[in-house]
């Protein structure tokens, strides 16, 4: 029996995969496999860690850059993906957050991360997802958050965003399960990254988070990389519509 893990020849691309979470699901699908097309929108197009380590093991690396906050250039993005090749595997990945109390949170604010964090996802799914049923079989996965099953602290855009997201999850996979592809999603916990060094740099926070995750450790992003390989694998054929926690057990608690 052939590795159900294996992903050798299939297209691979990841938003946001210039650093943390996306540069570690990059890697990880290249290790399996996949060749990468990776999509920032300040990724330069040579000389950078992704492409680096996509590199090293063994796989082709392409880079894009498009602003997932403009939905042109995200429009333009999913042209330029279709004529790539056939896109196996969809790593919608690509997110902001904004930090403000709800009373103060300003419109600009809100529509930006909603823009970033869900609609440009919806957009590049839409895209993509068609040439996966017309071809029969294809993964697309998110990246939700704990705050798609809880509502955090003074992000209420992103909070409603990553909601979203299950949601938009559960949608598409109800409607493309039975034509072969699959869609499912990713919550990583409280993850050493740029987007949670607030956190991380406020004591009684870091304090407060830490007592609260089973495993005793802020995430490290490549902690993400299994559950990235399983779902853009054949081992997952039967696994859609999921929110699948990485979180060191704190939805457990």
């Amino acid at each position: 029996m052939s590795d159900p893990f294996d992903l050798s020849g299939r297209l691979a691309v990841v938003t946001g995969a210039r650093r943390g979470i996306g540069l570690a699901m990059a890697e990880a699908l290249a290790r399996a496999g996949a060749d990468i097309v990776g999509v920032s929108a300040r990724l330069e197009a040579d000389g950078t860690e992704v492409q680096r380590r996509v590199r090293a093991a063994g796989r082709r690396f392409t880079a894009l850059r498009a602003d997932l906050a403009d939905r042109a250039a995200v429009h333009r993005l999913a042209r330029t993906l279709t004529e790539l090749g056939p896109v196996d595997i969809l790593v919608n990945n690509g997110g902001t957050i904004a930090r403000a109390p709800a009373v103060d949170h300003p419109d600009e604010m809100w529509d930006h991360v909603i823009e970033v964090n869900l609609s440009s996802q919806f957009v590049l799914s839409r895209a993509i997802g068609r040439t996966m049923l017309e071809r029969g079989h294809g993964k697309i996965i998110f990246t939700a958050s704990l705050l798609s099953f809880q509502g955090g602290i003074t992000v209420p855009g992103y909070a409603a965003a990553k909601s979203g997201l299950a949601g938009l999850t559960r949608a598409l996979a109800n409607e493309w399960a039975a034509r072969g592809v699959n869609v499912n999603a990713i919550a990583p916990g409280y993850v050493a990254t740029d987007n949670t060094r607030a956190l991380r740099d406020d004591p009684d926070r870091d304090r407060a988070i830490l007592a609260r995750i089973p495993a005793g450790r802020w995430g490290r992003p490549d902690d993400l990389g299994g559950a990235t390989v399983f779902l853009a694998s054949a081992a997952s054929d039967y696994v859609n519509g999921i929110v699948l926690p990485v979180d060191g057990g704190w939805l457990g608690r």
